[in-house]
């Protein structure tokens, strides 16, 4: 399997918890298994990447958090998205969007004059 990289999966993180929360208020452990799904187990978050982040969006005022009970007596902490968080969500996915079709402006120019298999990435990139 392919891994990715922990500065794309830092850098990515921010936007995929808030859509993910966009979606639907949810808790860690769902948060977590959401990401697994959406990139078809590409990305393995863990409780220590995760948590930080929902922290961080906290402090900024783009989610709010609440505790409940589940069924099975078991207390959770269930992360929302605010119209603020929205409204970050909203640049952070047009800022994606920029960087999405410019690489795939490279790639399609690259693929074209130069075979990918030709010239590897180097480590890291």
């Amino acid at each position: 399997m392919m891994e990715i990289n922990k500065d794309l999966t830092a850098a990515s993180s921010t936007p995929m918890v808030l859509a993910i929360l966009a979606e639907a208020d949810s808790y860690g452990c769902a948060i977590l298994q959401r990401v697994r799904e959406l990139s078809e187990g590409h990305l393995e978050w863990t409780d220590g990447m995760l948590y930080p982040v929902l922290h961080r969006l906290e402090r900024l005022g783009h989610v709010e958090a609440r505790w409940e009970v589940a069924e099975s007596g078991r207390r959770r902490k269930y992360y929302r998205i605010t119209s603020q968080g929205r409204d970050q969500f909203a640049e952070e996915r047009r800022q994606w969007q920029a960087v999405d079709a410019t690489l795939r402006g490279i790639w399609k120019v690259r693929s074209i004059s130069i075979p990918m298999a030709a010239a590897p990435l180097p480590k890291g990139a």
